[in-house]
């Protein structure tokens, strides 16, 4: 199996090379049509070619593994206005689908994956082990299994071979991206591959993800309305995980919910990705529709801590002044911290584009007004941080990892909020970590009232009189 994963990036580069030719061809015969027939049948031409596209990007990103999966899924996580908004909707579902995951691989494969890294025989450690996957995602699959003490666990195990396989596909997925980019040329690909590049190597480590887990397990045991699933360390290793099972609905099934319980739901999301990091310190970046389980008492089990920063006081005190000063419109502020920070030299030319790109990000958070998310604003997250990047001065730009992580968990999150058509006032939520105020909602009293004592939770002084 691992020679048929490492084996198969020729036919793979083949196949995207064919896609973008089909995707070239397209773009000619819809220019043709643009010259020559009236505006409906240019418009209806230029909608056919941009959804034959999103079938031709499923299926290129649906049959590479690893890091070039994970690109599809948060295109089809996040809305970067790729379309017109009278075909958002199917472009999208189109999309939607690689939020299902891989094709499997074959039990016998992840059996000797299994077998190996845990030096035993699956009858020795389990008590019975499902051949038939629950889920198949970008770098693993889970499969359901019962420890012979009976208790109920998932076992995630990485593909045979991937990590040579991810590391031979970059080159394929630099003709992905260029695909992407002849469907979205306002899309920085490049910034794209270099996060690849970046995290990488902590997705394939399956033991540092275990110990994310466990870390966040601690933090939300018998939290009234967070699971974080316990991990098994005894038996988890550098290719295989072993959790707690839980149940429950994925976000698909969620989304036709009435509008109370996706409010709700919304709510439980900005808490768990925004909040959380600066009451406890760690720090998920990966808030995928794949990642969350949703329970039918309420509850939200989170899944996948590969994407993850543990952050310090330090860390969470430039993270909350950067957000204050936004916050309060001061652009030369928030270019001061930024320059404290060592991202960027003291121009002040620089601190209007900073501040608009970085309010492009954050701003939604800042809104004193029941507002209802609305997923097409990560086109302009993307659009103002990419028309950043491309001016004099910002070449150099390199934010710290923490501004970095919660930058992209926000650009996700704000994708799955949409998704869910969740409302709220979002600076009710925001002041508690911004200013230390305290909760307004009954959910945040409930995690107050949980947390007390639990965690020491410090934002830097703020003029009581600038928050209104």
């Amino acid at each position: 199996m691992a020679n048929e994963i490492r084996g198969s990036r020729l036919r793979r580069a083949a196949s995207i090379t064919g896609v973008a030719a089909g995707v070239a061809a397209r773009e000619a015969s819809a220019r043709v049509i643009t010259k020559t027939g009236d505006s409906d049948a240019r418009r209806a031409a230029a909608n056919r070619q941009q959804l034959k596209s999103a079938q031709a990007l499923v299926k290129v990103f649906a049959g590479m593994r690893g890091a070039a999966m994970k690109v599809g899924q948060t295109l089809s996580a996040v809305d970067l206005g790729l379309v017109p908004e009278e075909i958002r909707p199917e472009f999208q579902e189109i999309l939607a689908t690689l939020q299902q995951g891989a094709d499997p691989v074959p039990f016998r494969a992840i059996r000797k994956v299994v077998e190996e890294d845990l030096e035993a025989a699956i009858p020795d450690v389990f008590a019975s082990f499902d051949e038939t996957p629950l889920a198949a995602a970008s770098i693993g699959q889970v499969h359901r299994a019962r420890l012979h003490d009976g208790r109920e666990v998932v076992v995630k195990v990485q593909y045979p071979g991937i990590a040579e396989a991810i590391h031979a596909d970059m080159q394929n997925l630099r003709l992905g991206l260029k695909l992407l980019a002849s469907i979205a040329p306002g899309i920085d690909t490049g910034a794209i591959a270099d996060e690849i590049r970046e995290r990488i190597a902590e997705e394939l480590d399956y033991e540092l993800e275990a110990s994310n887990q466990r870390a966040m397990a601690r933090v939300y045991r018998d939290h009234p309305f967070v699971v974080v699933p316990d991990v098994v360390m005894a038996l988890c290793r550098e290719r295989v995980i072993v959790m707690d099972f839980v149940d429950g609905r994925r976000f698909a099934e969620v989304r036709d919910l009435p509008a109370a319980d996706r409010d709700r739901l919304g709510e439980i999301l900005c808490r768990f990705y925004i909040n959380g990091p600066m009451r406890h310190r760690l720090l998920n970046g990966d808030p995928h529709p794949g990642n969350a389980l949703y329970l039918d008492d309420g509850r939200v089990a989170f899944l996948d801590f590969g994407f993850f920063k543990r952050l310090g006081d330090r860390e969470v005190e430039h993270l909350v002044r950067s957000n204050v000063a936004t916050y309060r419109g001061d652009a030369d502020g928030l270019l001061d911290l930024i320059v404290e920070l060592g991202a960027l030299p003291p121009d002040p030319q620089l601190a209007q584009p900073f501040y608009e790109s970085y309010h492009a990000i954050f701003g939604w958070l800042m809104v004193d007004e029941h507002t209802t998310a609305d997923p097409s604003t990560t086109a302009e997250m993307m659009r103002r941080y990419t028309q950043m990047r491309g001016q004099e001065g910002f070449d150099e730009l390199v934010l710290p990892a923490e501004h970095f992580v919660m930058m992209r968990s926000v650009m996700l999150l704000i994708g799955l909020l949409g998704q869910l058509g969740a409302t709220n006032r979002w600076l009710d939520i925001s002041r508690e970590w911004m200013f230390g105020d305290e909760p307004v909602t009954e959910l945040g009293r409930q995690e107050a009232a949980f947390f007390a004592g639990r965690h020491d939770y410090t934002t830097p002084a703020v003029d009581a009189g600038s928050r209104a």
